[in-house]
């Protein structure tokens, strides 16, 4: 069978819309909803497939998102519209297998099988072993930097065939729709659309190729690349040397500002930070200090006062952010964070309950409900709104305990980590 019959086959777009639908995500400029594109596609695939096939087909522009980055600035997306969606997924899920074959181990980045977790435990590793000295190399603006003609050219030296070749040139050249205006894409592929992370992959595999050949030590995660080396003088040498590389063979811009040579303990990696264990001597992996503030301040904005919202929806927004939180670094030392983390939850959820009881009758009433004797119950409904002072100096604590919250549904954010901690030790 050839490629685009396997694309479109109808097996495999039905994947691709199963996984679009399960994605979620927002709409294209053509507001057509992955609620709706079930219905759509029944109605509209017959004609959009034949389109494909007679090469007639053309892409609708991206819609253009600005998110702002911690340190200032904005990353473009590009949200392709729905059925642009199912196509590049339909597309992806035939490739990927077949550039699977080329890739090579130090790549992690949206890769079946692999994750950020194994990146950090090769890195150590890296570091255990000796490589102590850090390269670290940020490509400026990647996705909206890649040369087209240059990354299809090695699409087309791998998969030689001509009409997906062509199928995936459309997608690149699609455009995008800013504010209402429309706006060339003559350069990059949009971040966003389900084709992008294999084609940053195949990309970024020519410098995975010229690293391993000059038999360096490196982790790859997408376009975040680190280069582990021994000494100074080699890591000034290698600096040098992957940038003027980077910069003639794939066009790619280096961001010589961000980029730079240091020590393990000031890296920041993949939100991880490194430090070596005083007593094993080993480096070992923890949430870098700019990891953990925007943790805190995600639970606590899910914890605003003026929020109105049921305690169990709330929980459970807070228990989805806890989850992926700790499933992303519980490979890391931070019991003693997530103990602190877990305490100052607690106090600011006593405040949002205290505030939703509102008058000293209801007061009385969910402290004697949660085991507060009916006098001080009495009494401290009286006490007003001193919210921290209420949550951290009277009976609201021993009432909205930790075993309470639990049986509400709240994760513990250390119960949480030593569970999933010991899974990954052990």
């Amino acid at each position: 069978m050839e490629l685009m019959e396997q694309i479109l086959s109808d097996s495999n777009i039905a994947l691709a819309q199963s996984r679009v639908i399960g994605n979620k995500g927002a709409s294209g400029i053509d507001n057509v909803s992955v609620e709706e594109l079930r219905e759509y596609m029944s109605s509209n695939w017959s004609d959009i497939k034949s389109s494909i096939l007679s090469r007639s087909y053309r892409p609708l522009p991206v819609r253009r998102v600005e998110i702002p980055k911690e340190r200032g600035g904005v990353r473009k997306l590009g949200i392709p519209t729905v059925v642009d969606r199912t196509i590049q997924q339909a597309i992806s899920q035939v490739l990927s297998p077949i550039f699977e074959k080329e890739f090579l181990p130090q790549s992690y980045g949206f890769r079946p099988g692999r994750s950020c977790e194994q990146a950090i435990v090769q890195l150590l590793s890296y570091l255990n072993e000796g490589y102590e000295w850090v390269v670290d190399i940020d490509l400026e603006k990647f996705f909206d930097n890649v040369p087209q003609e240059r990354l299809m050219s090695l699409v087309g030296r791998v998969i030689q065939a001509p009409d997906t070749e062509s199928l995936i040139r459309k997608y690149l050249k699609a455009g995008v729709m800013d504010r209402g205006h429309y706006a060339p894409t003559e350069m990059g592929t949009p971040q966003g659309g389900n084709l992008s992370p294999l084609l940053s992959n195949v990309m970024l595999h020519e410098l995975d190729m010229e690293l391993a050949r000059r038999g360096l030590h490196y982790i790859r995660y997408a376009d975040d690349c680190v280069i582990l080396v021994g000494s100074e003088s080699s890591a000034k040498r290698v600096m040098h040397s992957v940038t003027s590389w980077i910069e003639r063979k794939l066009g790619l811009k280096v961001n010589a500002e961000k980029s730079h040579i240091g020590r393990p303990s000031g890296l920041k990696y993949l939100g991880f930070g490194f430090y070596k264990n005083s007593i094993t001597k080993q480096w070992a992996s923890r949430p870098h200090a700019l990891s953990v503030v925007k943790f805190k301040r995600k639970l606590k904005r899910l914890c605003k006062r003026n929020w109105s919202i049921s305690m169990a929806e709330r929980i459970d927004n807070l228990n989805y952010v806890i989850r992926g939180w700790i499933n992303h670094f519980s490979l890391s030392d931070m019991k003693y964070k997530m103990e602190k983390i877990d305490e100052h939850l607690r106090t600011m959820l006593r405040v949002v309950i205290w505030k939703q009881w509102k008058n000293p009758k209801k007061r009385a009433w969910g402290l004697r409900k949660l085991g507060i004797a009916d006098d001080l119950a009495k009494r401290t409904s009286v006490c007003g709104n001193r919210y921290q002072w209420m949550v951290t100096k009277t009976c609201i604590v021993r009432a909205i305990s930790k075993k309470a919250m639990s049986q509400k549904g709240l994760v513990s954010c250390l119960d949480y980590y030593v569970y999933r901690h010991t899974l990954k030790t052990n």
